[in-house]
């Protein structure tokens, strides 16, 4: 079994910072892409910034600038630096993980954290 922990969300002023982490743990072979996404209007959820395990990363252009996504393999954890955050950026922020588990190393599986509120106040 594998779980995703996210935590950092929180209330903050328009010009702040916050920084969510995510730590995927349980029986885990290999994690491959980790991301972070957000819900939008007409849309499942977008990604915000997504990193693979070689370190390569992607953001959205809203992200681009503000947001750092990094990535710690040896704890399974990746990370969401939030700067000059804007009251557009409140939402609620979950992490994905594509995991190979030790079960089913030949298989890789979208796992989904349970989200973390993140509050942006003008």
């Amino acid at each position: 079994q594998v779980q995703l922990v996210e935590s950092g969300g929180g209330l903050v002023q328009a010009g702040g910072s916050l920084r969510l982490s995510c730590a995927a743990s349980g029986s885990i072979f290999s994690i491959n892409a980790m991301g972070w996404y957000r819900r939008v209007p007409g849309k499942q959820r977008e990604l915000v910034a997504g990193i693979i395990s070689g370190g390569t990363t992607t953001y959205a252009d809203s992200a681009k600038g503000r947001f750092t996504i990094s990535r710690d393999n040896a704890k399974n954890t990746i990370y969401l630096q939030m700067n000059s955050l804007k009251p557009e950026d409140t939402n609620v922020y979950y992490c994905n993980a594509h995991i190979r588990t030790r079960d089913s190393p030949w298989k890789e599986t979208d796992y989904w954290g349970q989200g973390t509120q993140v509050t942006v106040s003008s």
